[in-house]
């Protein structure tokens, strides 16, 4: 997974154009938005359209399990993972 999250990582800094940020500046289990990386809800909304465009996966529209999927790169990583099994087993 630490492949996975690394894409997630290059996602973020080019999705949302975070110029001064590194891949490897980025704690795989700091939280994304609020005291991690100073997201917000707007970030937030670019950042789930990149990730399911990216990654060809399906979001639901509820917002706690959304919250809990985009809390780290360690648990979108383990969301996209799971999807794409899902999906695999399709």
């Amino acid at each position: 997974m630490p492949e996975l999250e690394a894409e997630i990582k290059e996602l973020i800094i080019n999705c949302l154009r975070l110029e001064d940020v590194s891949p490897e500046s980025i704690d795989a289990e700091a939280a994304i938005f609020g005291e991690g990386l100073g997201l917000d809800s707007i970030d937030a909304l670019e950042l789930g359209i990149a990730v399911q465009k990216k990654f060809g996966i399906k979001m639901g529209t509820d917002t706690a399990e959304n919250k809990v999927h985009f809390a780290s790169v360690r648990n979108l990583a383990k969301f996209v993972q799971a999807r794409r099994a899902v999906a695999a087993e399709s």
